[in-house]
């Protein structure tokens, strides 16, 4: 059985979560997801879209289902396992002073689940303010470093002063989405090529790979190892010298597991202004 990815939405209090949370459920994605969140009450879902109630579940009518925590994490990701129609993805919003770390940890220990990466929020009006807050500062740079991709809200673009803060803070992938779909980038949807081009939102570059080249398996070790940071979303299967492997990178997490194919194919994706196609081949092909 295919294991479900997780995706963790963390950031501190007021950084955005909900408001992304309700841009994924109202976005034409064709993705049935479960999102479990801390409290039904600020997520604001359009009447319309609502099919049916119960208790600490609400199930829409686009196929996604939301549920609440509760005192439990472990028990609200079984009760999504145990649904008779799976979701295709499941999604977590952390509460603003949680640690995501910890949430990954018990995606990791179900085994029907697979790590979806954590995305971190900050919101670019106040994050100098509470990265310089010697009370706050150590919860927002624990978020902030743990991240695959950090999201800057309440912004068009990233300053320079941003843009250094969260560097110190251990930022490795940070962006802006303003109107951009967020399903695009956060979930596991480019499909591997087929003898035709993938199709991304310009605020995403692309890229695809295909050959009979056999790598050694070392140099593939050392090679995902320094891939470009904003490289945020990588899959497909490569030919090594140990074997073919099928890849799933996400941010700084990687997984690879022995398996049957002919060739390589592989597809990555990132945010447009953190890395190009270019960039993506000149690492591939180094």
């Amino acid at each position: 059985m295919n294991r479900l990815p997780v995706t963790i939405i963390s950031g501190y209090l007021g950084a955005g979560k909900t408001t992304l949370i309700n841009r994924l459920l109202a976005e034409d994605h064709g993705q049935k997801l479960a999102v479990i969140v801390n409290d039904f009450g600020a997520v604001n879902i359009d009447d319309a879209l609502i099919q049916d109630t119960d208790g600490g579940k609400i199930t829409l009518t686009n196929g996604c289902v939301c549920c609440t925590m509760g005192a439990d994490l472990a028990v609200a990701l079984r009760e999504v396992l145990n649904r008779p129609e799976h979701p295709d993805h499941v999604v977590i919003e952390a509460s603003g002073i949680s640690d995501p770390v910890a949430i990954a940890n018990s995606v990791l220990n179900e085994n029907g689940l697979s790590y979806g990466g954590i995305v971190t929020l900050v919101d670019a009006e106040h994050a100098q303010m509470l990265l310089n807050d010697p009370l706050v500062a150590p919860q927002a740079e624990q978020q902030i470093r743990a991240a695959d991709l950090v999201i800057a809200t309440k912004c068009d673009e990233i300053s320079d002063s941003l843009g250094a803060a969260l560097k110190s803070a251990g930022a490795r992938t940070p962006t802006v989405l303003n109107g951009s779909p967020v399903a695009e980038l956060l979930f596991d949807i480019v499909p591997l090529p087929k003898g035709r081009a993938v199709a991304a939102h310009p605020a995403y570059t692309t890229w695809q790979h295909r050959s009979r080249t056999v790598l050694d398996r070392r140099a593939l070790g050392d090679k995902l190892a320094e891939r470009p940071a904003g490289l945020y979303r990588m899959k497909g299967f490569v030919l090594t010298t140990g074997g073919a492997y099928e890849l799933h990178v996400v941010g700084r997490h990687v997984e690879a597991k022995r398996c049957e194919a002919e060739e390589t194919v592989l597809v990555g994706l990132g945010p447009a202004d953190r890395i190009s196609r270019d960039e993506i081949e000149a690492w591939w092909a180094a």
